[in-house]
């Protein structure tokens, strides 16, 4: 369990701390103790029923505010100090306040200095802060009056603590953990603490440092503050870390992580918890973590708002921030991540601020993977990473949501009906153009109708209207089912009689009506007919050859490209005994088809469902 201090300055924190611990706070070796905290210190408070407590001591002077946030993220409680003598102060308004913007961990208030003060005046101070911990929703406040000088108090203090409940672990979330100090260690190298924020990590585990952007590995582990094997998340960790780590690199506020995100995020979409309104593009330092920079935000409706960030965090859903003035001397608001984003603009659908709402209030991973799918398709890694959920927990979410996966993008069927509109639009203007032609291949049919979007997603459409029917499948080649062709009987007894003629070699219209005594217009007509159906393809107008014969020319290229190779005109002149413009004329037609593309003097394999 993980305990974080909070009160005004010279309060009694750490002497309260030190007195319920009975050990010296945790510095930094080298660090001289001072007379008011400055920066974090640590104690570890181990019970007889093993389990031990984590205490984050946090300074209580305004000036040291951003060292304060950096230690208030994911903790199990939170114990504020205020002084009898003095009572609210302050920081006792604005380090509750940051709590309970930060999450509202479960909350005890000790009234320290009891010594100090009579008992009309600790009754005063009593009263006054548990009224003002119910106004920021601490109703029930479990409250003890101490004092370390002569240890009143500090006993029943400590049974509250020993028996507060520890807390739930999330399965099947990533490890991840933000660094709040780094310092190196003789004999050992380099060691970085934090508290764990989700996930399980062990001895000899390859992590991610972004402060490095490498992989690195776990050769040592404490976890609250005992040598460990495995840790899980709501502990507080040391990790020696080793591959070319070095301490002069690092800076509190870098992460380790399980997976890194493939893009971090420079803008996302915030549900706000604001103590003051704020205005439009209004600059601000946002604290997220131990992590701290500057951005911007822009309120939208219910309490909605985006945040531009000056430098990307690495940042989650359901994150928590907190904003405050460009000056740094006012806490403003507090912030939950709702949607994180690439670029601006990318809002998935005219009806966003009710969308958002709805994603703002869901309440488990199915229910917010199940919006993030009806908007738009999403890249499988970054739903993983803005879950933080390992390969078992993702697809366990899913499971109930059964998404289409397209490469490595997941979407719903019915966020496909404007896509699927497009392509037998597409089609169906390329059969009135083209009738003579048996349709297009997969790829080009894609690149057609949907250029703008993902190959993968493309494609995925495409399948998703041949398994409903809406788009047939011939010798390679799509169609809409009711393109059809029909022979009059004249011209299926003529086909039947020039089929042979293409067995073994190409035929000119020209040519095979003399050689069948036909007219040459309705051999053309007839063959167009034939073209249109598969049977046959038109290499240039008015030369044909047979499927068989365009299958093994397509062959040729597929052992081409199986082998590493492109595919020249020399080679087909080699293999098929041809002139080089009859060559060309072929490989033309398979780039035409896009069943290849080409570069240069090279033909590159491009769609091979084409030609089978």
């Amino acid at each position: 369990m993980v305990i974080v201090s909070a009160g005004h300055a010279a309060h009694g924190k750490t002497t309260l701390l030190q007195a319920l611990t009975g050990a010296a706070l945790d510095r930094l070796p080298g660090e001289k103790p001072q007379d008011s905290t400055v920066d974090l210190n640590y104690a570890w408070w181990p019970r007889p029923d093993g389990r031990i407590f984590s205490f984050i001591d946090v300074p209580g002077h305004q000036k040291h505010l951003a060292n304060m946030l950096s230690g208030v993220t994911g903790p199990d409680h939170a114990l504020l100090a205020v002084a009898a003598d003095d009572g609210i102060m302050p920081q006792t308004r604005e380090h509750l306040a940051i709590l309970q913007l930060s999450g509202q961990p479960p909350l005890t208030i000790a009234i320290t200095k009891a010594d100090l003060a009579n008992a009309a005046r600790i009754s005063d101070t009593e009263r006054e802060i548990r009224t003002l911990a119910a106004l920021m929703g601490w109703p029930d406040v479990t409250l003890f009056v101490t004092s370390a000088l002569n240890a009143t108090g500090i006993s029943a203090l400590a049974d509250h603590i020993s028996q507060l409940p520890p807390r739930a672990i999330a399965p099947c979330k990533r490890f991840r953990l933000a660094i709040d100090r780094a310092f190196s260690v003789p004999g050992t190298g380099t060691v970085v603490t934090g508290t764990a924020l989700g996930g399980e990590v062990r001895v000899g585990d390859r992590l991610w440092l972004t402060g490095m952007n490498k992989s690195v590995r776990v050769q040592g582990l404490r976890a609250q503050n005992q040598p460990a094997s495995v840790a899980c998340g709501g502990q507080r960790l040391a990790l020696n870390l080793v591959g070319g780590v070095e301490k002069s690199e690092l800076s509190r506020g870098d992460w380790l992580l399980q997976e890194p995100p493939a893009v971090l995020s420079s803008r996302v979409v915030v549900a706000l918890q604001p103590l003051q309104p704020l205005k439009q593009a209004q600059r601000l330092h946002i604290h997220h973590a131990a992590s701290h920079i500057t951005g911007s935000v822009t309120p939208m409706q219910d309490n909605l708002a985006e945040l531009t960030l000056d430098k990307p965090l690495w940042l989650a859903d359901n994150d928590r921030l907190i904003l405050r003035d460009i000056t740094a001397r006012q806490t403003l608001a507090g912030a939950r991540v709702v949607l994180l984003m690439q670029k601006k603009g990318c809002m998935p659908q005219p009806d966003a601020t009710r969308w958002l709402q709805q994603l703002a209030n869901a309440q488990d991973d199915e229910a917010t993977l199940r919006l993030l799918l009806q908007a738009r398709p999403w890249h499988k890694t970054q739903l993983a990473w803005a879950r933080q959920l390992t390969a078992e927990g993702f697809s366990a979410a899913l499971s109930a949501i059964a998404p289409v996966e397209a490469g490595d993008y997941l979407l719903l069927a019915e966020v496909t009906a404007g896509w699927r509109r497009q392509v037998l639009d597409t089609l169906a203007g390329y059969h009135r153009k083209h009738e003579d032609r048996p349709g297009l291949g997969r790829s080009r049919l894609r690149r057609m109708a949907l250029p703008g979007l993902p190959e993968a997603i493309g494609l995925a459409v495409i399948d998703l209207l041949l398994a409903d029917g809406a788009l047939a499948f011939r010798y390679g080649w799509l169609r809409l089912p009711a393109f059809s062709v029909s022979f009059t009987p004249e011209e299926q007894a003529l086909w039947q009689q020039a089929k042979p003629l293409l067995a073994q070699d190409s035929g000119w219209v020209r040519d095979m009506a003399a050689c069948l005594n036909a007219d040459e217009a309705l051999m053309r007509l007839t063959l167009q007919k034939a073209a249109s159906s598969g049977e046959i393809a038109a290499i240039v107008h008015d030369r044909y050859y047979s499927r068989a014969l365009i299958e093994r020319f397509a062959d040729t290229i597929r052992q081409q490209h199986q082998q590493g190779l492109a595919t020249r005109a020399a080679d087909f002149r080699r293999l098929f005994a041809m002139g080089r413009k009859l060559a060309v004329q072929i490989l033309e037609f398979f780039d035409h088809s896009g069943f290849t593309h080409r570069q240069g003097s090279d033909h590159l394999l491009r769609d091979d469902s084409m030609f089978p």
